[in-house]
């Protein structure tokens, strides 16, 4: 298979960008950032573009009658036809600042995984790649786990302070909350410590499938409970959320209800800048609040009076 790249500036709605995208038959739409302008903390469910930002779409190239004409003469008729299509639905400036270019077929769930490597958090805890051979060390907790559907593989900081504090943590036989688990990666880290039961919640219903799959393939399904945010919550002994900071204010009274007296709170997806309010939200019903930082990230790690 030969593939090719149209890429503009966005100039439209994203979803209409998206839309017209998709019906002339883009395998994938990438939204790229092309100044210096980072998106911290979008609502739940909110997508936040930046206010330059540039479309990408990858096409597979066709072949008129199953024939395969020059490489490079295929691919730039394929693409003239549909920058032709979508500047009929977008406009013209489509065709004035398009720029296309060939694109060497790869398998690209190897290529994302390239880089990916095995880490350790705190003293035993391991997160590594399906693949990769067990880390040298007759103590690791080993949790399998690869770049997927959902955010968390622990190479961001909030998701690795986390892990580094659970590690610490004597969730061995007790309960587990991972509120906005993601990838699932904390609360099956949770489980391989030793954890007797986990609930993972989320609102993103791919969160929850690569959860589900994440769990199956560290052996711990059985021992977890995947469920969205209107299921209601039984307390536990230790929860943690990674999210962000304005939803962790809001949740103070659900998060807060939902840790058992003695429990453990982590708290992170947050900028150093903002744990003041969120200690705020939580600081009277925990009687030990500390502050661990890393690079301008940070995660609060409480614990609530008996």
């Amino acid at each position: 298979m030969t593939f090719y790249e149209i890429e503009f500036p966005l100039a439209a709605l994203s979803e209409a960008v998206e839309a017209a995208l998709l019906e002339i038959g883009a395998s994938s739409i990438t939204f790229v950032d092309r100044g210096d302008e980072p998106v911290l903390e979008p609502k739940p469910g909110e997508v936040r573009l930046w206010s330059d930002t540039l479309v990408r779409a990858l096409f597979q190239e066709s072949y008129a009658g199953g024939s395969r004409a020059g490489s490079s003469e295929a691919a730039s008729t394929d693409a003239a036809r549909n920058l032709g299509r979508l500047a009929a639905v977008l406009g013209p400036h489509i065709t004035e600042t398009a720029r296309v270019r060939r694109v060497e077929n790869q398998e690209w769930e190897r290529v994302w995984l390239t880089d990916w490597k095995s880490m350790r958090f705190g003293r035993r805890l391991w997160v590594c790649p399906t693949a990769a051979e067990p880390p040298d060390d007759p103590n690791a907790v080993v949790v399998r786990l690869d770049p997927g559907l959902a955010f968390g593989t622990g190479t961001h900081p909030t998701t690795a302070l986390c892990l580094q504090i659970l590690d610490s943590l004597p969730v061995a036989g007790r309960s587990v909350i991972d509120y906005g688990c993601g990838s699932g990666i904390l609360g099956v880290a949770a489980l391989k410590l030793g954890a007797a039961h986990v609930c993972a919640v989320d609102l993103d219903p791919q969160a929850l499938l690569a959860t589900r799959d994440n769990a199956i393939r560290n052996g711990v399904s059985s021992s977890i409970d995947v469920q969205g945010i209107e299921v209601g919550l039984r307390p536990a002994y230790c929860v943690m959320a990674n999210i962000l900071a304005g939803p962790l204010v809001e949740l103070a009274p659900t998060l807060t209800e939902a840790c058992e007296p003695g429990g453990y709170l982590l708290l992170s997806g947050l900028l150093k800048t903002q744990a003041y309010e969120v200690k705020a939200a939580y600081g009277r019903a925990f009687d030990r609040v500390q502050v661990v930082e890393r690079d301008d990230w940070c995660c609060i790690y409480a614990r609530r009076g008996a």
